[in-house]
């Protein structure tokens, strides 16, 4: 019995395992990867990863799938610069309009993929094109730059850190961490509290593990695959105000291909393509592997185009496992 719990556990957080070894080859390589500085830029660069790929968890466990993330932040970026640069609108307000568009192509693709029964890979797909065309179309194919420069509390987000305050500057390293990090980690833990502590959470579990049996249960999957889709579009819309204020500039052709970095940081955390199965603390591992690996091959000099074979390579890794171990299991 000892014996069975012990292989349970390392089995649950062997992801961390893997996480501390990528860790302790690439500083063996260069070691600069572990200073503070290189750190400090990881967690940046991991914010809008980790934040986007908290509800693409959601669509997952129900065995769904959301293609349209990276165009949301495309058309959030647009749409946020437009309405501050063009408009003149007040940045709060500005953003507040962008998160609420996100939501609404969320809760469109919920309509699409519930109601109208389209599967998910097509619905979402068809989002990702047409939104990705309105990002173009607002902004002419062209960036909107100075976004930052015009509105410097939009730096907020992305580019201020703890010791931005004076109450801070008196505690050293800690204030170093970025906002953009402090954002993630609250939102890991709002969708933690979901997962575990909420009955949507377990109605989520419920859906991907039996989709027919939830909804004899008494469970309305249609209107859950609304809430997780509309949720999935919010944490993808606060992703592309974290990335506009990094970037300070809005691009069109901001996060292509953003949506399958996301679902390799999600699968390789442990979340099954098949539904059912996963933990927000698996995410955030596979969200810090990512994270490191893009990081550690940039350090030694890995070029791009080999970065990409490397991702697709640690993405048909993770989903291989996973099928496996479902072929196991039902053997």
């Amino acid at each position: 019995m000892q014996e069975n719990k012990f292989a349970a556990a390392f089995k649950q957080n062997a992801i961390w395992l893997v996480f501390i070894v990528e860790v302790a080859i690439f500083a063996y390589f260069n070691p600069k990867f572990l200073s503070l500085a290189n750190i400090v830029n990881i967690s940046r660069q991991v914010s809008y990863y980790g934040i986007a790929s908290i509800g693409m968890t959601f669509v997952i466990l129900i065995a769904g799938i959301d293609l349209s993330i990276g165009s949301i932040i495309a058309l959030v970026n647009v749409v946020c610069a437009y309405l501050m640069m063009n408009m003149g609108w007040n940045m709060w307000l500005a953003i507040l309009v962008s998160i609420l568009m996100a939501i609404l192509i969320g809760v469109l693709n919920g309509w699409m993929v519930a109601s109208i029964g389209i599967p998910a890979i097509i619905a979402t797909f068809a989002s990702q094109t047409i939104f990705r065309g309105c990002a173009y179309l607002l902004s002419g194919g062209l960036p909107i730059p100075g976004v930052v420069l015009e509105h410097p509390t939009f730096g907020f987000f992305a580019r201020w850190s703890l010791n931005r305050w004076e109450i801070f500057k008196s505690m050293g390293e800690v204030g170093l961490i970025p906002i953009c990090a402090i954002i993630m980690i609250l939102c890991f833990a709002v969708g933690s509290f979901i997962l575990n502590k909420s009955y949507f959470g377990r109605y989520f579990y419920a859906i991907g593990g039996n989709e027919e049996a939830s909804e004899l249960s008494g469970i309305r999957v249609n209107k859950m695959k609304y809430l997780i889709y509309a949720l999935s579009g919010f944490f993808a819309g606060l992703a592309g105000i974290v990335l506009l204020s990094r970037s300070g500039s809005a691009q069109s052709t901001a996060a292509i291909g953003f949506e399958f970095e996301v679902i390799t940081c999600v699968v390789l955390g442990g979340v099954s393509v098949a539904g059912g199965i996963g933990r927000m603390s698996g995410v955030i591992a596979g969200v810090l592997i990512i994270g490191s690996l893009k990081s550690g091959m940039i350090m030694m000099n890995v070029s791009e185009y080999t970065q990409m074979v490397v991702q697709g390579l640690v993405l048909a890794v993770a989903v291989g496992v996973d099928c496996f171990s479902k072929k196991r299991q039902a053997s």
